[in-house]
């Protein structure tokens, strides 16, 4: 797993700071990106399903990340230290909404940085749900003028079967 070797040291809270937010916009970027190759894609629908788990894989990761900085620059930020696993696993759990209580934002930083994920998790998915189901349906459409009258299903890939998707 890449998040376990990324070089994450005591940063400070300015340059942390930057970091989630420039980390945001770039997930958002990204998925911006992704829409509009899902509808030029051949296969729009594989195409947000990895779109969607792309966006939410580094979403998480970001918030992760910024919580094991957190830790690290203002000790009891949390109710225990975090390792970089703890720290994905509050995460997760915060995204989830699960939340089963072993690891708690103590600290007002901490707090606010998890009001933010658990507000850009509610954001993301009905953001992304609603995106994505259009861009599928432009790139269904995408698909149907450029194919030739009579066809209805893309043409066969090189080992000569059409795929089921």
């Amino acid at each position: 797993m890449a998040y376990c070797l990324l070089p994450l040291d005591d940063r400070g809270a300015v340059r942390t700071s930057a970091l989630l937010v420039g980390g945001l916009v770039g997930v958002a970027v990204l998925f911006g990106w992704e829409a509009v190759m899902i509808t030029r894609s051949p296969y729009p629908r594989l195409r947000a399903v990895e779109a969607f788990a792309t966006t939410l894989s580094l979403f998480l990761l970001l918030f992760a990340s910024a919580y094991f900085l957190l830790d690290r620059a203002t000790a009891g930020s949390f109710s225990e230290s975090l390792t970089r696993t703890d720290a994905l696993y509050f995460a997760l759990t915060t995204f989830t909404t699960v939340g089963y209580g072993d690891i708690t934002a103590r600290s007002q930083t901490a707090r606010v940085l998890v009001m933010l994920q658990m507000t850009g998790g509610l954001l993301f998915v009905g953001v992304a749900a609603r995106v994505l189901a259009e861009a599928i349906q432009a790139g269904l459409r995408h698909q149907h003028r450029d194919r030739p009258p009579g066809r209805e299903q893309p043409p066969p890939t090189e080992g000569g079967r059409t795929p089921p998707y």
